[in-house]
């Protein structure tokens, strides 16, 4: 056994030396000292040797390690100082490869504008995971059991967990309205807080829709909050992200976890009202749905509807970027087309 230490040893060292750039050397120190390296497999076979044999193999077998080691780094070392050395003379005067400038995506632009709007009104930022349950996807939310929005038609089930039931049935985050509870559960009331993120569901796409985009979800939780005081917040979150008041409308909408519900559209800005493709020959809109938080979904927080009050606003993100920029269909956004998305830099 100590021969063959030996000769694993000599052949590792001629290896090392052998190396002529970096990635073969990464390569070598897997080889030599990785899980499956013939030095490994001796370390793991100890247990079968007798005392005696066991102790000079496994006292050899560290130091041939810890040389391997000390080689490697002294030859990463020395392949690093020559890589950096230029052979020749350099002509200074000529022109430098220009760097390729990255930008933010208007989407994810937006977003930030967003946070700072809502920070100058005192909100903080909360994100969670992608993937969430039926409980805090629906339950918590006031959604009846036969609600269509539950069926595979709509939201994204997690494949093995069908039968289940509440936190243990996983889904695709179909809104980001469930992180509201999850939120309040751990900070209580009162509380301002948005929280954006992707959101997915089983939807036909078209010039408004995806079936993977963004939202952009406002809460406030307080003891007197008034339903003409989120209108107020509206617009002037809208004034603040295109810089010009913004003509928007309210109305009635249903949804499980408000009570009253709205929907808020704002003027279509690629037409200014007279109505195209973006907005369906409207001229509105639909930006913004929400509503005073149901209570039922305040005692899923853990709250007193008798003594705390809500208001909701779910910003349409994806919307809102089509109209600042004057882009009729959302799809190119999400297209990754570089021809596109260059033009926001």
């Amino acid at each position: 056994m100590l021969e063959k230490l030996e000769q694993i040893k000599n052949a590792g060292l001629s290896k090392i030396e052998s190396a002529v750039d970096l990635n073969e050397l990464e390569v070598i120190r897997k080889e030599l000292t990785g899980k499956k390296s013939e030095l490994q497999e001796v370390l793991k076979s100890l247990g079968g040797l007798e005392p005696e044999m066991r102790k000079s193999v496994g006292q050899k077998s560290n130091e041939i390690k810890n040389l391997f080691a000390e080689k490697i780094d002294a030859k990463e070392e020395d392949l690093v100082a020559h890589a950096s050395v230029i052979d020749g003379e350099i002509d200074l005067t000529l022109p430098g490869i220009e760097v390729p400038k990255g930008a933010l995506h208007p989407i994810t632009q937006m977003c930030y504008d967003l946070n700072d709007a809502f920070r100058s009104l005192g909100f903080e930022v909360y994100s969670e995971d992608d993937i969430s349950s039926e409980k805090y996807a629906f339950d918590n939310l006031n959604f009846p059991a036969d609600h269509p929005a539950r069926q595979s038609m709509d939201t994204y089930w997690i494949d093995g967990t069908e039968d289940k039931e509440g936190t243990e049935r996983l889904c695709m985050r179909p809104h980001l309205t469930g992180g509201s509870v999850r939120h309040l559960l751990e900070v209580g009331a009162p509380a301002r807080f948005v929280y954006p993120g992707r959101v997915y569901r089983n939807e036909a796409t078209d010039a408004r829709h995806e079936r993977a985009f963004f939202q952009y979800e406002a809460l406030i939780v307080d003891k007197d909050i008034s339903f003409s005081s989120g209108r107020v917040m509206i617009e002037t979150i809208l004034e603040k992200v295109f810089g010009r008041k913004v003509n928007v409308r309210m109305r009635e909408g249903f949804f499980p976890f408000t009570e009253p519900g709205y929907e808020i559209d704002m003027e279509c800005l690629l037409c200014g009202g007279k109505g195209c493709k973006a907005c369906n020959q409207a001229g509105w809109i639909e930006v913004m749905p929400g509503g005073v938080i149901h209570p039922n979904v305040l005692r899923s927080a853990g709250l007193d509807p008798d003594e705390w009050t809500g208001f909701y606003t779910n910003i349409g993100l994806d919307r809102l970027v089509m109209m600042r920029y004057g882009v009729d269909d959302v799809r190119y956004f999400h297209s990754a087309d570089l021809r596109f998305l260059e033009q926001f830099k």
